[in-house]
């Protein structure tokens, strides 16, 4: 038993081969049971915690983020998730302060569930906290808002920079993706610095991604790319100066083998610096495929937040034609 990480955890030791039979040990899902078992057994023996419902653990990437309160999937559901219910009186309003917020909800059944419109699946409340269960969100309703409920609001950055305010048009493919980077780093709060400006639920998770996003920014700045069509050609130089030193690599292998004792060390030595280019192209070919992905991911996004707001102001205008036909009915 290891205590040198933040949790207590077993390792078992034993021949991965049998002495009697050699036969070679098949680590399956009925075998990983079965040590599970037995360590739980050793914990119970002395005393240590159990789980007693495992679930599936999230990946070791979203684990982390999660502990360190970064804003993952799950940790901005919880958030606007206490927010509708701290800002509403009743169900009905917590319902449409989610639906405002950009989110499809299923409460329907004993697990309610919900949704970003970016996500194919919905998540259930429960998995959020075991205690988010239809009852308990019911009991805790209008108890810090019962003078009332409070409006959800999509918000932009109000620090937007004339030059890249048309960077992005609706439902268009956007080519000048340098401009888009900044039209969304100032969306996402990135920019400017020290300012109050919270994105919106949208767009919150993408924070996560911040340190990749500033390293892309950087890269289109430093080789003067702009466009998608700067991109493309930025990307087909570097594969072509690649190829043609991987060519290049290939023929000082075949000298060294043919090389003299003496010489050998001289053509090792130029061929790992023929290697630490192709390693260095190799990461601006990455880089380039990132971009191009990227753009395409943030145009989705801006799309989906558009159409969110615009289904938002059409409900808006909907319910108050209602209200001026009940006041001219009052009327008459």
């Amino acid at each position: 038993t290891h205590l040198d990480k933040g949790h207590l955890h077993n390792h078992f030791c034993f021949n991965s081969v049998s002495y009697l039979d050699g036969s070679k040990y098949n680590y399956s899902k009925s075998e990983q049971k079965r040590l599970r078992e037995v360590s739980d057994r050793l914990c119970r023996e002395y005393g240590l915690s159990v789980i007693e419902n495992p679930k599936k653990a999230p990946s070791r990437p979203l684990y982390l983020d999660e502990k360190n309160g970064k804003p993952t999937r799950y940790n901005v559901y919880r958030e606007d998730l206490r927010e509708a219910i701290n800002r509403s009186r009743d169900l009905q309003h917590m319902m449409k302060y989610l639906a405002d917020k950009g989110y499809e909800i299923d409460f329907s059944g004993s697990h309610w569930k919900m949704k970003l419109p970016q996500y194919k699946h919905f998540t259930r409340l429960d998995t959020l906290d075991e205690r988010l269960t239809p009852d308990f969100i019911r009991s805790c309703l209008g108890g810090t808002s019962r003078y009332g409920n409070h409006k959800a609001r999509i918000s932009y950055s109000q620090h937007m920079p004339e030059q890249y305010k048309n960077a992005w048009k609706p439902h268009q493919k956007t080519t000048g993706i340098l401009a888009l980077y900044y039209y969304w780093c100032y969306q996402l709060g990135i920019f400017p610095k020290g300012t109050d400006y919270k994105p919106t639920t949208l767009m919150k998770e993408e924070l996560r991604k911040l340190d990749e996003i500033t390293a892309q920014v950087r890269y289109m700045s430093k080789h003067n790319i702009a466009t998608l069509s700067d991109l493309h050609a930025d990307r087909e130089k570097n594969q072509t100066e690649m190829n043609k030193l991987i060519d290049y690599r290939q023929h000082l292998r075949n000298k060294v083998r043919r090389a003299l004792p003496a010489e050998k060390e001289t053509l090792r030595a130029k061929k790992q610096g023929v290697t630490e280019q192709i390693t260095e192209l190799r990461k601006r070919l990455k880089y380039a495929d990132g971009i191009e992905k990227r753009a395409a991911h943030i145009d989705n996004c801006l799309d989906q937040i558009h159409d969110t707001t615009e289904n938002q102001r059409a409900n808006t205008n909907v319910r108050t034609g209602r209200a001026d036909r009940r006041r001219e009915e009052s009327f008459r």
